[in-house]
């Protein structure tokens, strides 16, 4: 593949929701470029996409880089990678069925880029699509924003093109052929309402059109295209295009419409000429045998193999050997890539996603990519003996892949916890780690990390007396035990010399070891306040580890009559719903025991709902919160404090700490 200019080069993200036909789309790409030799049919047994996938083509003396993401809700953080360096978008929409919420999504994660973009509409060829219903849902979602390019010839199985609006041509396609034709004469009556529709759109884009529009006078063919690209650049106009992948209905059209009407890295300000090469890592792929690969958006300059470049988050050198670019998957050398192209790198050790590399050691870094936050998290264990060291191994270099799964050890808990966008999420990471990385792992609930303190006040004696010839062990302490709003005070009140200072210390120690562990299941315990006021002691027989335990004594005995309850950790919730399923979520947080702080408003129809809730009653949120907003909401999580567990409940946890040992 030679080397293309700066304004030859388009980069777009493929959008949508799970089924739509991304990647079928993608591979009929590939089939009009004569780089596959079939397309999926909708019959074909198609596995799920998991992951970003990078698709450059040459298509009319231009580049155009593909960066075909998945449409499933919990592999979101490689949406996010592509919106990084794409310029343009294409959203993918079922055209046999309503807008399902991956278009919405697709919608808001564009209108949040400010990323322009088309609309195809997908299996025209199908007898239950409905192209005019589509358009309906899509008019009442963005207004006078939609602009139907297209009207569909023949329904069904005698789809075989469409109308084109804009320059009033129509096009049949046959396999990689596309002829124009004649527009058939009973299309004609179809044809006024949607374009009107489109020059409507066209008006809104600028006011000398809009002012033109109103008294009535008709738009040039050159006016109407330049108002659809100023349109469509700026974000007021969002094109409709139908088609068919899997028949290759369409995609001729899509891709001559991707360089008329999409920006350039030019456009949206790449510099070639400086001097200095910058980029950024926005993807990162790991292989056990090839070893790491970066894609990476040139953002200034050109790089050229062989370079020396600084990774600026990490203020190291790095080599470049050598670029890539891709091939239907396969690496293809190329010499040089100018700002705005995209490129594979390899063997960079130090290089991790979000990186900057530049010829400058002193240039600022790039903004980080913002990737999601865990929404679930679940303990994993190995199931062969011995393999810990090696899932620890694979999740980091799963976590270099995809920066929003989290791992770590709780070591209270003793669990290792990995957290992701949802189940299906965390279980591609249980099949990476055995495909991959050849271990077996197995999935659990966490386990809460309950405390345990008092709610009464106690005072009482620990005397420990053991005589067993020669020197015996005495050691006699009186503590009062009350609650504290610190995780622990210890204070001492004696008088008289009855506990000798050098032996205070062992008190103070015994007393914060037995805080490990409480006297109801087990649990630490906090919030405690342990005042020693007066003992005993033997000028033979007494020693520090005799107070030490006389003082543990006092610790259990002051715990067992102070009332003492559990504590569950409370967790601050943040979460974003539509309006209209408010109430819901509202009632199921206080089925979960918890209570709304707050509410405010949130962009596009959406609201904040601030609450808190016990962490046990959360672990499977996400699931939840999906299932009742059809996929529209999320939320995000953190620790706030730890609140007495209801007595109801904290019989049942006691019994179950019991049971499990």
């Amino acid at each position: 593949m030679k080397v293309y200019e700066s304004d030859k080069i388009r980069n777009i993200v493929i959008l949508g929701h799970s089924g739509c036909g991304k990647t079928n789309l993608t591979e009929a790409i590939l089939y009009t470029n004569n780089l596959v030799n079939r397309i999926s049919k909708p019959t074909d047994q198609v596995n799920m996409t998991s992951t970003l996938n990078l698709i450059p083509v040459e298509w009319n003396n231009h580049k155009y880089n593909f960066l075909d993401t998945p449409g499933y809700f919990d592999f979101y953080g490689d949406v996010v990678s592509a919106m990084r360096v794409a310029a343009g978008a294409i959203i993918v929409v079922d055209g046999t069925c309503d807008i399902q919420v991956g278009t919405d999504k697709a919608l808001e994660i564009t209108d949040e880029n400010n990323t322009p973009r088309f609309i195809f509409v997908n299996k025209i060829d199908s007898e239950k699509a409905n192209y005019n219903k589509v358009l309906e849902q899509l008019r009442e979602r963005y207004g006078k924003k939609i602009a139907p390019f297209h009207i569909p010839m023949g329904k069904d199985k005698e789809f075989k093109g469409f109308v084109n609006v804009v320059d009033m041509f129509a096009r049949e396609y046959k396999n990689k052929n596309c002829v124009t034709v004649q527009i058939p004469e009973y299309m004609k009556e179809y044809i006024n309402p949607v374009r009107e529709m489109l020059l409507e759109s066209v008006a809104e884009s600028d006011d000398e059109l809009l002012d033109k529009y109103f008294a009535g006078e008709p738009f040039t063919v050159e006016e109407i295209h330049k108002g659809l690209r100023q349109g469509v650049i700026n974000g007021e106009i969002i094109p409709v295009l139908c088609g068919s992948t899997s028949k290759n209905i369409g995609i001729h059209t899509l891709l001559d419409m991707i360089w008329d009407y999409m920006p350039s890295p030019v456009d949206v300000g790449y510099n070639s000429e400086k001097s200095e090469f910058s980029g950024i890592v926005f993807k990162t792929l790991v292989d056990p045998f090839i070893g790491k690969v970066s894609w990476l958006k040139v953002c200034e300059g050109e790089l050229t193999s062989d370079t020396e470049v600084y990774n600026v988050n990490k203020s190291q050198k790095e080599k470049i050997y050598h670029l890539y670019t891709l091939k239907n998957k396969e690496q293809i050398e190329i010499k040089k890539a100018v700002a705005g192209d995209i490129v594979v790198l390899t063997k960079l050790s130090n290089v991790q996603t979000g990186d900057t590399l530049s010829t400058n050691s002193n240039r600022e870094p790039f903004d980080n990519i913002d990737f999601p936050k865990p929404q679930i998290y679940f303990a994993i264990d190995s199931l062969n003996k011995g393999d810990e060291e090696k899932i620890s191994a694979g999740l980091h270099r799963l976590v270099e892949e995809d920066p929003s799964i989290t791992w770590f050890r709780n070591h209270e808990t003793k669990q290792t916890l990995i957290g992701g966008q949802g189940e299906i999420h965390i279980n591609s990471i249980k099949d990476k780690l055995k495909e991959k990385f050849g271990v077996d792992v197995k999935l659990s609930d966490l386990k809460v990390a309950y405390r345990e303190t008092i709610k009464g006040k106690a005072d009482v004696q620990g005397k420990h007396k053991k005589q067993s010839g020669g020197h015996g062990q005495y050691g006699d302490v009186k503590i009062i035990f009350e609650p504290s709003n610190e995780e622990f005070v210890f204070e001492e009140k004696i008088f008289g010399g009855a506990v000798p200072k050098q032996y205070i210390p062992a008190v103070e120690k015994g007393l914060k070891e037995s805080l490990r562990s409480g006297v109801l299941a087990g649990f630490p315990v906090m919030n405690i306040k342990a005042t020693l006021y007066d003992g005993s002691y033997h000028d033979v027989d007494s020693s520090e580890m005799a107070f030490k335990i006389a003082a543990s004594i006092a610790f259990k005995k002051g715990m067992e009559s102070a009332n003492p309850v559990l504590l569950e950790p409370i967790m601050n919730l943040k979460i974003v719903v539509p309006e209209e399923y408010m109430g819901d979520i509202m009632g199921d947080i206080n089925k979960r025991r918890g209570k709304i702080l707050g509410m405010e408003p949130a962009s596009r129809g959406k609201q904040i709902i601030y609450a808190q809730a016990p962490q046990a009653e959360t672990f499977r949120y996400a699931i939840d919160l999906r299932s009742m907003t059809q996929g529209r909401g999320y939320f995000e999580m953190e620790f706030e404090k730890y609140e007495e567990v209801p007595s109801q409940i904290m019989d049942k946890i006691i019994e179950e700490v019991k049971n499990n040992k």
